[in-house]
């Protein structure tokens, strides 16, 4: 007798083998439901008109007429005679709409992610699927930074590859690309190089209570906003070709802290192994001033030795941070041209300064030390000590691959194109910086700073003589 089977029979499996597979409909949403999505998602293009037309109804057509007629007026008078406070408040906003209708959105957006290998045609409706601008905003002439939402099956690398092409196809300077959230990127375009002029040179603060050491302002960014360094409890490595104006962030941020300077609540230590040649002019600034690799390491142990004595007088009061003063100022130590001390010098000298430098960075910032490093090969086996650096600006280098080393890895392929800066003068103080909070590469142009300029500092900010450099006593302390 045959056992019974649950498994189908022969014929009522060649049914199913032979039944045709479900095909999907190649037919698109309807128009009216896809202008009503779009409507939902842009709710005052249908508002606005509509409470012109019931204003026009209830008032009047001519009243409304005459009002709408005097804004418009208004805001181009508005524009013409104070450029200032219109860039600032109604720019930004109207830009930003005009491009998103013009540029981001549409036939021609798609068509542009196509052409990139960023869009691709929907096999069913034949039409072309691509990445949505959820944002634009237009914070300059210069720049446009875009929340663009992803397709399925796109990621961040697919894009960061594809963005020396979107940058041509949109004839942008450049385009950045990070992430923002899941599924959400970040997309900053830049349209044409943002300074076309020098930045003037900061202004002297009036007194000492104007200045704050957690942000001096040294440039620009390529926002219009100010470029602003901290050196309080921060030490700053900035890497650059010869020309590239390093010297621009060394005298910029010594005249925004001037009145620091003066009234010792700044001490400036600089080492200078080209003779001084770089920094000479500003010396009366100086609290140490070291022009020779003895010298420097003397310098660097007795910052060392003074920096000791702060931790052992904070243990003995129980602080975790010590308070800027009179009696326990910051002690800033500048290094132009940081590979002649850490590299190039005698074995010995460049093993005691890798040795102080290292105790430095890593212990001075409770202590209010701070190191400021100018170099401009930024290798490992140049700069051995560089990531101990937390905050690092490059401005315009010889090598691709020098950007990652200083900025960090894929620094460059989100934008910051550090190695294609021209290295003449109407490009000098341009660099990049990575943003703390966006991890975007963001571009800046540190403030021109002229001969005149550093003696007007030194005649106003220069310090009266001092004794040497010596431990803080309790009593001093107190």
């Amino acid at each position: 007798m045959a056992r019974p089977t649950n498994r189908p029979s022969a014929r009522h499996h060649n049914q199913h083998a032979h039944r045709p597979a479900v095909r999907h409909s190649s037919r698109p949403v309807g128009g009216e439901f896809r202008a009503l999505a779009w409507l939902t998602r842009h709710p005052l293009f249908l508002l606005g008109p509509a409470a012109l037309v019931a204003a026009a109804v209830l008032v009047g057509l001519v009243p409304v007429a005459i009002t709408t007629g005097t804004l418009l007026l208004g805001v181009t008078l508005w524009g013409r005679l104070h450029p200032a406070s219109f860039d600032r408040w109604a720019a930004p906003a109207l830009r930003a709409t005009w491009r998103r209708w013009s540029t981001y959105r549409g036939p021609r957006w798609a068509s542009v992610l196509a052409d990139c290998g960023l869009a691709r045609e929907n096999p069913h409706t034949g039409r072309i699927d691509a990445p949505r601008v959820l944002r634009v905003r237009s914070a300059t002439r210069s720049i446009d930074t875009l929340h663009v939402r992803l397709i399925r099956g796109q990621d961040l690398t697919l894009w960061t590859g594809h963005a020396e092409a979107l940058a041509d196809a949109l004839r942008a300077h450049r385009v950045a690309i990070t992430r923002r959230r899941p599924g959400v990127l970040t997309v900053v375009v830049e349209r044409e190089m943002p300074f076309g002029l020098p930045i003037p040179a900061p202004a002297i603060p009036s007194d000492a209570d104007a200045v704050d050491l957690g942000g001096l302002e040294v440039g620009q960014d390529e926002y219009g906003h100010p470029f602003t360094l901290a050196l309080a409890g921060r030490h700053v490595l900035v890497a650059g070709a010869t020309g590239s104006g390093k010297g621009s962030l060394l005298w910029a941020p010594l005249r925004a802290m001037g009145p620091a300077i003066r009234d010792r609540l700044v001490r400036v230590h600089v080492i200078d192994l080209k003779g001084g040649a770089e920094t000479r002019r500003g010396a009366p600034l100086f609290h140490r001033h070291a022009t020779t690799p003895a010298e420097a390491i003397a310098l660097l142990t007795e910052v060392r030795n003074e920096m000791k004595h702060r931790q052992a007088l904070m243990a003995e009061r129980g602080l975790r941070r010590l308070d800027l003063s009179a009696a326990t100022p910051l002690d800033l130590v500048m290094v132009d041209e940081l590979a002649m001390l850490t590299a190039y010098g005698d074995r010995a000298d460049v093993r005691d300064a890798l040795r102080l430098l290292a105790e430095i960075l890593t212990q001075g910032r409770a202590s209010l030390t701070s190191v400021m490093g100018y170099v401009q090969e930024p290798s490992k086996d140049v700069v051995d000590v560089r990531e101990l650096f937390p905050t690092r600006i490059c401005l315009g280098v010889t090598a691709s691959s020098h950007v990652d080393m200083v900025l960090g890895e894929g620094a460059r392929e989100r934008g910051a194109l550090a190695d294609e800066i021209p290295g003449d003068e109407a490009h000098a103080g341009i660099g990049y910086v990575i943003d703390q909070r966006s991890r975007l590469p963001i571009r800046f142009r540190a403030a021109l700073v002229t001969d005149a300029e550093i003696d007007e500092l030194v005649r106003r900010c220069g310090p009266p003589p001092a004794p040497g450099l010596r431990a803080i006593t309790d009593g001093e302390a107190a």
